[in-house]
């Protein structure tokens, strides 16, 4: 399956949205207009669209091995997070901090602060991984819940999640995780976290449908009040035709998830190669990482010349995460795990997908060269 893209650009960001892929989306659009009624109304063409929506809860609860009425949809990856970090507050209403990795995305911050817990923040090693060692340290002298997505947004380095959920239950504590980008890239232990978010613009099935999975079933938990769609956890009529969306891609991505990482291994690999020879820094190289990932550090200082030069010629990257990348600040990420403010300043993002070609990964790659040569 193609890319829709019908223009010169060649994309390599991956990890802020993944192209949609045209023929699920155009096909669940025919669905849709040919069945656009309400899913909460109470017509027979209502329940039908209905169903559709709990099918889909239905299948992934089975792909994860959850249980069908704590999977949440909701419209963004954001919102996915606040229902979550909602759950918690309504868990523990005297709560005031949670032990939290330093590479969140910036709404699972913003959802702590809003829910009025302050985060106890894991030291990161050089590596990219949050340090074992002082979250056992934190947990033996003050247990709370913990929070590590599974996968870094920019880094994408894999955390090792298993050593997490084991030290979080030996203290007895709930263990919460941002899946965005770990989910249809890898397979997920998702019996190893209590509650967990992902949403469909990363896997390819467009804008509008995110999921939390919660880790009770409790009326309490409610992002929006108001209607008793999702259950009541979620006021608000359901985007049928992204849910379906969401399904098709989920099950596309999950049956070509071997053969697409063998690919973006090898490509992960000429990358990096030649970054290296042209003096660029591979960001966590030898750590446990997504494929698909490379984060780099250019060996100049004109970073925003570098980005325009690659937009003229119709190449996209990513200086890191996508709620902050306009901004042009230092990565919070290398900044916690050793890097200085003048070398995360120097830092972009590189990321693959289902549609990357090696034709486009040599372009970039010959574009990379010119352009650091010309700069220096």
């Amino acid at each position: 399956m193609k890319s829709h893209l019908t223009n010169d650009i060649k994309y390599f960001d991956y990890n802020a949205t993944h192209p949609p892929y045209p023929e699920i989306l155009e096909s669940c659009l025919k669905e849709y207009l040919e069945n656009f009624y309400n899913p909460s109304g109470i017509t027979r063409y209502s329940l039908k669209n209905q169903g559709k929506i709990e099918q889909t809860r239905k299948y992934l609860s089975q792909v994860t091995n959850g249980k069908e009425k704590q999977f949440i949809f909701s419209s963004t990856g954001t919102e996915a997070n606040f229902l979550l970090i909602q759950s918690l507050r309504i868990l523990y209403p005297n709560l005031d901090s949670v032990i939290v990795s330093p590479f969140e995305h910036a709404s699972m911050y913003a959802a702590l602060d809003s829910f009025g817990f302050s985060p106890i923040l894991v030291h990161a090693n050089k590596s990219g991984t949050i340090d074992l060692n002082h979250l056992e340290r934190l947990l033996k002298e003050n247990p709370k819940p913990v929070i590590c997505l599974y996968a870094g947004n920019e880094t994408g380095v894999i955390q090792p999640a298993k050593l997490i959920h084991d030290l979080a239950k030996e203290h007895g504590q709930l263990f919460y995780s941002d899946l965005m980008q770990a989910f249809c890239k890898i397979p997920v232990p998702f019996d190893l976290f209590d509650g967990y978010t992902f949403s469909g613009h990363k896997i390819g099935a467009g804008m509008g449908a995110a999921v939390t999975y919660l880790p009770a079933e409790n009326k309490n938990f409610r992002l929006f009040g108001g209607g008793n769609q999702e259950n009541e956890h979620r006021a608000g009529t359901e985007n049928t035709f992204a849910i379906n969306c969401l399904q098709k891609v989920t099950e596309i991505q999950l049956t070509n998830l071997e053969e697409k990482n063998i690919k973006l291994k090898g490509f992960q690999k000429i990358l990096e190669d030649q970054l290296e020879s042209f003096g660029c820094e591979i960001i966590a190289k030898n750590e446990n990482r997504l494929h698909n990932t490379t984060f780099l550090i250019l060996p100049i200082q004109t970073v925003d010349f570098f980005l325009l030069g690659l937009e003229e010629k119709g190449i996209i990257v990513s200086t890191g995460s996508s709620c902050k990348s306009r901004a042009r600040e230092a990565s919070k990420s290398l900044l916690q795990m050793g890097y200085s403010e003048e070398e995360a300043l120097r830092a972009i993002r590189i990321s693959t997908g289902s549609f990357t070609t090696l034709e486009d990964l040599n372009l970039l790659i010959d574009q990379i060269n010119i352009l650091i040569q010309k700069l220096k």
